[in-house]
C-alpha cells in the first residue's frame, strides 16, 4: 500500500530560529536570550494564524531544554531535542485555549507546575488561542503566571490580544508576529516546489500568496491543493481556475476597453464576470491597480488610480445591501469610462494660463511710449504713469 505524503505545512515546519519566514526580529531577541541566559518566565506571542507563532514556541522550547545547552541553535539529536521534536516530551505541555477553556482546566495546569520537570531543566507550558479561557479561568492562572516556579516557562499564544486581561498581559513578555511580506512568502514557496520537483509559474505563486493573505500556513495549504489539481506544474490558469479567481490577462483586457470607452466590450466583459462572486472581482480588480501603482504604469496616473480606487471602494456599500452583482460590476466600469472624461488638473491648469493669456499692449504716450506691457495694469511701470500724468 502507497504511503499518504506529509503535508507540505507540516513537511517544511521550520526545526530552529533560522527557518523561520517573516520574523526575524522576534527570532533574534529570543536568539539572544537564550545565548545570555536572560529569560522571561512567561511570553506572549501575538498575531495573524499561520504567522509561526505555535512553531517559535516549540523550537523556543526545544532550545530551553536541549542536552547540550541552551542556545538559539539546539543540537536536535539528543534525547530532549528528538521527543520536542516528536511532540512526546513529557516536560512539554501543550493545551488549545479554545478546547480546554474552563477554570477546572487550568486548575489542573497549575497543579502540574508544582512538580518538578521529570527529565528536562525546565517545564513548560504552551497554551494555544488563550484568549478563548474564561473569566474565572484568568483569574485562576493569574498567580502562577506572576510568579511560577523557577523551573517553569509559560508561552501563551493567541490570534487576538486585545481579549487578553491587562492582568495578563502584564506579566508577559509580549512579541507580535507579523503578517508575512508577499514576496518572502513566494520564495519560500519557489523553495519548496523545487525542492518537491514541481514546475511552476512564477506569477501562479504570486496569487497563490495572495490568496493567503500573509498566513504562511494558509498559502502552503493552497500549494498543495495546486500541485494535485494542476498535476505538478503550478501555472496561473490553473491556479485562478482553482480558486475561482479572475485572469490577470482578462483584467488587462477589461481595463484596455474602459481606457478605449468600449462600452459594447465592456458590456461582454460584464456578462463573462456573471460565473464569478462579484465582489471578489472587486478585490481583483484593486489588487490589480495596486500592481500598477507600484509598478509606475505611465497610463496608470496617480489622478487616474485615486479615482479608480474610489469607484471600487464605493462599490463596497452595494454589496452591503444586497445589490445585483453584474449591476454593481457594470456600474463600477461606467463610472471608470466618465471618470476618464475629465480632463487631469495639470491639463487643466494648462488650459486655463492659454485663455488667461492676452496679446501684449503698445501704448503711445507723446514722447514715451510703454512696450511689451502685461494685461494686469498693476504691472505698468510707474515711472512712465508719472511723465504721463506730468505732461497731462
Amino acid at each position: 500500500m502507497k504511503e499518504a505524503s506529509e503535508v507540505l505545512a507540516r513537511k517544511y515546519r521550520p526545526s530552529n530560529f533560522d527557518e523561520l519566514i517573516g520574523q526575524e526580529t522576534i527570532a533574534q531577541t529570543l536568539s539572544l536570550s537564550l545565548d545570555s541566559n536572560r529569560l522571561s518566565h512567561a511570553y506572549l506571542f501575538s498575531g495573524l494564524r499561520g504567522s509561526g507563532k505555535t512553531s517559535t514556541a516549540r523550537i523556543f522550547a526545544k532550545a530551553l531544554i536541549c542536552e547540550e545547552g541552551m542556545s538559539h541553535h539546539p543540537c536536535g539529536v539528543c534525547s530532549n531535542c528528538v521527543m520536542a521534536i516528536e511532540n512526546r516530551h513529557m516536560d512539554i505541555v501543550e493545551m488549545d485555549g479554545a478546547s480546554n477553556r474552563g477554570i477546572d482546566d487550568i486548575r489542573d495546569l497549575v497543579e502540574q507546575t508544582k512538580y518538578k520537570p521529570a527529565v528536562a531543566r525546565f517545564k513548560i507550558f504552551i497554551i494555544d488561542e488563550v484568549h478563548m479561557l474564561t473569566t474565572q479561568a484568568f483569574n485562576a492562572l493569574l498567580k502562577t503566571l506572576e510568579e511560577p516556579p523557577a523551573y517553569v516557562k509559560f508561552i501563551l499564544a493567541t490570534t487576538d490580544p486585545l481579549k487578553l486581561p491587562a492582568t495578563i498581559l502584564s506579566r508577559t513578555q509580549h512579541f507580535r508576529f507579523k503578517s508575512i511580506a508577499t514576496n518572502k512568502i513566494i520564495d519560500h514557496l519557489a523553495y519548496i516546489l523545487n525542492l518537491e520537483k514541481v514546475t511552476f509559474e512564477h506569477d501562479a505563486l504570486e496569487i497563490l500568496a495572495r490568496s493567503g493573505n500573509g498566513s504562511l500556513r494558509d498559502t502552503l495549504t493552497l500549494l498543495d491543493q495546486a500541485i494535485i489539481y494542476s498535476r505538478n506544474h503550478v501555472d496561473v490558469a490553473t491556479v485562478t481556475d482553482m480558486l475561482g479567481l479572475v485572469d490577470p490577462k482578462f483584467i488587462a483586457d477589461i481595463f484596455v476597453s474602459v481606457f478605449a470607452k468600449d462600452y459594447n466590450q465592456v458590456i461582454e466583459h460584464t456578462k463573462a464576470l456573471q460565473d464569478y462572486e462579484a465582489e471578489m472581482v472587486i478585490d481583483e480588480l484593486i489588487a490589480y491597480l495596486k500592481d500598477k501603482m507600484f509598478n509606475h504604469d505611465a497610463l496608470f496616473s496617480t489622478l487616474v488610480l485615486d479615482r479608480f480606487f474610489r469607484i471600487l471602494s464605493e462599490s463596497k456599500y452595494l454589496f452591503s445591501i444586497n445589490a445585483d452583482g453584474s449591476f454593481v460590476l457594470s456600474m463600477v466600469f461606467f463610472k471608470m469610462m466618465e471618470a476618464l472624461r475629465i480632463k487631469e488638473i495639470d491639463q487643466m491648469i494648462e488650459s486655463l494660463q492659454k485663455e488667461v493669456q492676452r496679446p501684449s499692449l503698445v501704448i503711445p504716450y507723446a514722447d514715451e511710449t510703454l512696450t511689451q506691457i502685461p494685461s494686469t495694469p498693476t504691472e505698468i511701470p510707474v515711472e512712465a504713469l508719472k511723465k504721463r500724468d506730468a505732461k497731462d
